[in-house]
């Protein structure tokens, strides 16, 4: 049978599943996406929406849908959460469309998910099945089956994992183990924006940078929510531990914060909680008719916020390069990979060395602080145009 005639399997239902399925449809494939759970959905709060991002969803075809869900702040603005001191106050709501064409937004992951997954929904070209768990997978060289836990065989042209960070996929191409335990605990909740402080009630993503700790906190849902990021080093993680938060530990780690910070935290009284894991970055993720995308591929830190977004573009990119060699499966997988792969390294290994800055102590939090109070807002936006420039967002 034609590669054309099958369909492309997706593991995954996240939101570069849903993106992989939405970007191969509208290059004319068929796709049917396996999720584990009982339902397509997606836990989790806020994430942060780069220029990057705005330009998927250009291709995704879903840029208005996002942006009436989005929330578009005024400013980044980095604060000393020990002296309360503002390092930075970044205007990026007028200097981002004028460099890199696109906003920064703000959007509750569920909202985004749910833009990806109607999209789907209404393309005749993808199959949705949840409930689903994959055990196993063979490439026959002509074609992929996948096997399922109830012992059903599917067939298709090729599999794409987009199986997260503990992805099964990946252990058969690359093998390289559990993922890399960062040592560091987030906790996430979402508040009511009467109930902020007005201090911190700006139309604004903050940052409050601490000894082993940082709080970010930014609106959601057109100012209606704020979401609530607080990350600190800890030794109690085991796997398996509960994903609701310990408040007490988290205010043990937070007790010298500026009373700003602490009164943010003294408003959640149930917090969910996980831990921060990625994995060295890799060459090669892709073999035969097999490729990975997002955190499969590339899992990452969180401090610049471009797992979802790095996972968009991996789908665009890898649909724009089956397009082109359609009948040559394994050459479109290698060709993705290829364009993405240091892009994605730069990006796991850059939000490491954030990590150590935002929780910097001593004198390297001195030098930190000056650093930052020394460059003009033209200097800082520059410094990120290797992320959000179009032109470095590999096709």
């Amino acid at each position: 049978m034609s590669d054309r005639k099958q369909p492309v399997l997706v593991v995954g239902g996240g939101i570069g599943g849903m993106a992989a399925a939405l970007a191969l449809s509208r290059q004319g494939r068929d796709v049917h996406v396996f999720e584990q759970a009982d339902e397509f959905k997606e836990i989790g709060a806020g994430i942060q929406l780069g220029p990057n991002a705005f330009y998927t969803f250009d291709a995704l075809g879903v840029t208005e849908a996002v942006r009436e869900l989005a929330a578009f702040p005024d400013d980044i603005i980095a604060m000393d959460a020990l002296s309360g001191e503002r390092l930075v106050k970044l205007p990026v709501g007028e200097l981002f469309p004028q460099r890199f064409g696109r906003p920064y937004g703000l959007i509750h992951r569920a909202d985004l998910h749910t833009v990806l997954l109607e999209a789907c929904r209404r393309s005749d070209k993808v199959r949705l099945q949840a409930g689903t768990k994959i055990t196993g997978f063979e490439d026959t060289g002509s074609a992929v089956r996948i096997a399922t836990e109830t012992g059903e065989t599917i067939e298709g042209a090729a599999l794409i994992g987009a199986d997260g960070l503990w992805s099964t996929i990946r252990g058969d191409i690359v093998g390289d183990g559990k993922p890399r335990v960062s040592g560091h605990i987030a906790y996430r909740a979402v508040l009511a924006t009467e109930d902020v402080p007005l201090e911190n009630r700006l139309n604004a993503m903050i940052v409050w940078m601490g000894p082993k700790y940082h709080l970010v906190h930014y609106p959601l849902r057109g100012g209606k929510l704020f979401n609530l990021v607080a990350v600190f080093h800890s030794d109690r993680y085991e796997d398996g531990w509960d994903t609701y938060g310990d408040p007490e530990e988290l205010h043990l780690r937070f007790e010298n914060a500026h009373p700003h910070v602490q009164n943010m935290l003294a408003k959640i009284e149930s917090w969910r909680m996980w831990v921060l894991c990625d994995r060295e970055p890799v060459a090669n993720w892709s073999k035969g008719r097999v490729t990975l995308l997002g955190d499969a591929a590339h899992p990452m830190l969180q401090y610049l916020a471009q797992g979802a977004c790095m996972a968009m573009e991996d789908a665009v990119c890898l649909a724009g390069k089956l397009a082109a060699t359609p009948d040559d499966i394994p050459g479109a997988f290698l060709a993705y990979q290829q364009a993405r792969y240091l892009r994605t390294s730069r990006t796991q290994l850059t939000a490491r060395l954030y990590g150590h800055a935002y929780h910097a102590a001593g004198a390297t939090r001195d030098l930190r602080n000056a650093f930052l109070a020394s460059r003009s807002a033209g200097q800082t936006v520059e410094s990120m145009a290797w992320m959000y420039d179009p032109k470095e967002i590999p096709q």
